[in-house]
């Protein structure tokens, strides 16, 4: 074994911090992903006055990557567990940067019908590439850093929605002033192709990268990493007896009866829930949030891209305040449980605030909310850390896929719902009640439902079952 020949080194080395670069890789490629989920919300009203979207219609086409995002999630989950993260996530980076570039040429030729229907299917084909991503960054995280880590990892990679926000809605919305809306999906297309390649050059498990010595790989595991012995890419099948027995991938993670199991599950379904309502923020910012500055505020999309930023710089900071803040608790003696859910609970209150928009006219304070409430979000956004500490050990990207199912239906509701309020009322404020209300019921959710937070073990298949296989 690897660590048992190096055991004695890994104490006397200085040890290696590979994992944080693998980290940075991650956070990068989240920054892209969000980014490119947001093109719409900051191009959609350029793209209403030349091609005649109605608001009706924008609701469609924003939900349109939700629906295949949804859908696309447990085949996603039983990819990335049967052939790994580094290649799922490679092939899911190419394409959905792809279906970007691709919508550039929308409106080119055909009516407004055409273009209409040509962005909802480019936006869907988007959605279901980008299905693999957070599922995979959950696996990553998982098998790169311990367990007093987690918390911080996965907030960090996490806030970088917010991130995307800070510094490609001000290019984006400069890029739509300054040539047309087009140039954003041919700028943001042909980075999502080159960082799709830069990703299959660096990313390898912590056994078998080169830089990571036998005390960084001793901390890992040590700490409940789940590292694997073998590149689980290696030959495109699962690993067997040769690897880790705790992440020994089988059978059994992949089927409708792993899913059941993980359904029946009243924890996780506390958890589902409440990244559905969690959620419901996250897609109000990425595709409402820049219209309603410009429509309900008054704001030029400069200002509005602007503007948006500073709430995002809120969400990102406390996102990364929330990891550092559960991490502290774990380390200081607190139960998993305590350390996960003060920052989620108290967050989610903080976010109600984003209701005070409606009773306030001065635009420097509907700033002030908005950002409170992204901080609120922030500093509540441990979900996927939760999935990392509560998956199964065979099944992380399954149960992964199933929580980001469960939290992307929000991105189907949350436009469409947002849209029928402001078209039926002619107002913004329906539309920022339901979200505040779904920040409530986050709390609700957390302290009524979730109990205890810890690893769920897996039954076996009963006999009939594995006979049948």
């Amino acid at each position: 074994m690897h660590i048992s020949r190096t055991a004695g080194a890994a104490h006397a080395a200085k040890r290696t911090n590979v994992r944080y670069g693998i980290l940075l890789m991650i956070f990068i490629i989240t920054t892209f992903n969000y980014a490119d989920r947001a093109t719409l919300s900051v191009t959609g009203t350029a793209m209403r006055a030349e091609l005649g979207f109605n608001a009706i219609q924008m609701g469609y086409i924003f939900s349109a990557f939700s629906w295949a995002y949804v859908l696309a999630q447990l085949p996603s989950g039983s990819l990335l567990d049967r052939f790994g993260a580094r290649r799922v996530y490679a092939a899911s980076i190419f394409l959905w940067s792809l279906f970007t570039l691709l919508q550039s040429t929308v409106g080119t030729i055909g009516s407004a019908a055409a273009a209409v229907t040509s962005l909802f299917a480019l936006r869907f084909a988007m959605g279901a590439a980008e299905a693999p991503a957070f599922p995979a960054n959950a696996k990553v995280v998982a098998s790169w850093f311990p367990t007093a880590e987690r918390g911080t990892a996965s907030a960090i990679f996490n806030s970088a929605q917010y991130f995307a926000a800070v510094v490609f809605t001000p290019l984006m919305a400069w890029l739509t002033h300054a040539y047309g809306w087009h140039h954003v999906y041919v700028v943001m297309g042909i980075a999502g192709l080159i960082l799709a390649l830069t990703w299959l050059k660096v990313m390898k498990n912590p056994a078998d990268h080169a830089g990571v010595n036998a005390a960084e790989l001793a901390h890992i595991e040590q700490g409940g990493g789940l590292v694997q012995r073998r590149d689980e890419q290696r030959d495109g099948k699962p690993e067997t007896a040769a690897a880790t027995p705790a992440v020994a991938e089988t059978p059994k993670a992949n089927g409708w009866f792993t899913v059941r199991q993980l359904l029946s599950n009243r924890m996780l379904l506390g958890v589902y829930l409440a990244q559905y309502c969690i959620n419901v923020l996250t897609y109000f910012f990425l595709t409402w949030f820049p219209i309603y500055l410009m429509q309900a505020r008054g704001m030029t999309i400069l200002h509005a891209g602007l503007v948006a930023s500073l709430p995002a710089i809120c969400g990102f900071t406390g996102g990364v305040l929330g990891g550092l803040f559960s991490d502290m608790l774990i380390r200081r003696g607190h139960s998993l449980t305590i350390a996960r859910k003060v920052p989620i609970v108290g967050g989610m209150l903080l976010s109600v605030s984003i209701i005070g928009c409606n009773y306030v006219d001065t635009d420097w304070v509907v700033v002030a909310l908005m950002s409170l409430a992204f901080f609120g979000k922030g500093i509540g956004a441990l979900g996927w850390a939760v999935v990392a500490d509560t998956s199964p050990k065979e099944a992380i990207g399954l149960s992964g896929s199933i929580f980001n199912m469960f939290g992307n239906v929000a991105g189907i509701v949350t436009p469409i719902v947002i849209g029928y309020l402001v078209a039926t009322t002619g107002s913004f404020n329906g539309a920022l009640v339901f979200v505040g209300i779904n920040a409530l019921v986050t709390v609700f959710s957390y302290l009524v439902i979730v109990k205890d937070i810890k690893r769920v073990e897996l039954r076996p298949h009963p006999p009939f079952l594995k006979a049948s296989r």
